[in-house]
């Protein structure tokens, strides 16, 4: 099979998270898109997809449902957010003091606040790329808009 049948075609936030502010809203659709347009997704053991991806939470676990572009489940993998706790905090700390700074510092305030964001986002993904290790093979830029929604998971729930 082609590497191109690993990927993701769609991915789904669980219906029952309620919505957010528009920054955090705008983080969810922007990670969403790019990451249906660019994505390497290989959940280890399968023959290939394309994949749809349902995230949830359930009882404070990040909940990973794949499914196939027919509809035939694929694996459900269920992710304890403890390890994600301080950096999601740090992330969402960051994202505030960026988006005020936006409105109201100078430019260079605003670069040496993104760098920091970064910085800590690029955490969370290594994080989540370890802890997706043996289960589902993603690149650092899939993990990047992956760990873009497991935040917006987490504020929500």
């Amino acid at each position: 099979m082609g590497r191109a049948v690993y990927r993701l075609y769609d991915v789904v936030l669980d219906d029952s998270i309620g919505r957010s502010t528009p920054d955090v809203e705008h983080e969810r659709a922007v990670a969403i898109f790019d990451l249906v347009e660019e994505n390497s997704f290989e959940p280890l053991g399968h023959a290939g997809g394309p994949y749809k991806l349902k995230l949830s939470l359930v009882d404070s676990k990040l909940v990973l449902g794949i499914t196939t572009d027919k509809d035939e489940q694929v694996a459900t993998h269920i992710l304890s957010l403890t390890p994600f706790r301080r950096i999601i905090k740090d992330y969402f700390m960051i994202c505030e003091s960026y988006y005020e700074a936006i409105r109201s510092s100078t430019p260079s305030r605003i670069e040496a606040i993104d760098m920091g964001r970064r910085g800590v986002h690029n955490e969370g993904s290594q994080t989540l790329m370890d802890r997706l290790d043996g289960k589902i093979r993603v690149d650092f830029d899939t993990a990047r808009r992956l760990f873009t929604l497991v935040c917006v998971l987490y504020w929500r729930g």
